[in-house]
């Protein structure tokens, strides 16, 4: 027979030694569980190690969230280091850094409540489905043998949702593109640096430039982008794709980018 491994990711103890406990029930099915991001990404490496690599991850949609209660913003899906450092790690992060450091394992994103807004998020940063923690087992159960076969679930009640956020966002990165694109090549330069967090005084030094020379390039950059801040440039340009700039030299660590709102 073959065995399906799965690996619960929750900090809420009771809730994933539960959940494991009655996936285990299951001939087919083989559970692991974890109660952090570092936690989960030492149990993928360990098994990955064995040769008994986990196939599907079950991660809570509100990992390492402060129990406040109340609505939070949606995080950003940004990749996680597979190393085992124990730094916070929250659900949507982690999906992102399975995604792109083992992509054999299918991700499902367990949640409490229905949101359109971070359902469109987790599939953007790679997760193959979106379920509710109250969900019957055998739904649970339909949504782990789906996703092996390449198949992506959603509650019928977010559809039209998160189609609706998929689709601005995909508007909103059109948008950003063609704002970047505007840029000349020096200042494409210059935006690149400042993704890579230099101020003027680093930038100046990279691209061998006068700092006023620099500030009137950042001036621009703003301006073509229709921002009033260097961390809403670099906002921007991440959704358009834009990469940072690479390492810089030997004593050109990069100094404060803005302070206040204003370009340093």
């Amino acid at each position: 027979m073959v065995r399906i491994r799965v690996l619960v990711v929750d900090d809420h103890r009771i809730f994933a030694e539960s959940l494991a406990a009655a996936l285990a029930a299951e001939p087919d099915v083989e559970v692991s569980a974890a109660g952090s991001g570092p936690a989960a990404l030492r149990c993928l490496e360990r098994g990955a190690a064995e040769g008994r690599g986990y196939d599907v991850m079950l991660v809570d949609a509100d990992l390492g969230a402060p129990a406040t209660g109340g609505d939070h913003p949606a995080p950003v899906p940004v990749p996680v280091p597979a190393d085992g450092e124990n730094t916070p790690v929250d659900g949507i992060s982690l999906v992102s850094g399975v995604r792109a450091g083992r992509p054999a394992v299918r991700t499902v994103v367990l949640a409490e409540r229905d949101d359109p807004r971070r359902a469109a998020l987790a599939l953007q940063a790679g997760a193959s489905g979106w379920v509710a923690k109250d969900c019957s087992l055998q739904r649970l159960l339909a949504v782990v043998r789906g996703v092996l076969r390449d198949e992506t679930h959603l509650p019928p009640a977010l559809l039209t949702g998160v189609l609706r956020e998929l689709t601005a966002a995909r508007k909103h990165r059109t948008e950003s593109e063609q704002l970047v694109e505007s840029l000349t090549p020096r200042e494409r330069e210059v935006l690149r640096c400042m993704v890579a967090g230099l101020g003027r005084k680093a930038v100046a030094e990279r691209l061998f430039l006068s700092p006023h020379t620099v500030r009137t390039h950042m001036q621009n950059v703003l301006g073509k982008l229709g921002v009033h801040s260097t961390l809403a440039a670099v906002a921007l340009a991440r959704r358009a794709g834009v990469g940072p700039a690479g390492p810089a030299p030997s004593g050109l660590a990069g100094d404060v980018v803005e302070r206040g709102g204003q370009l340093a």
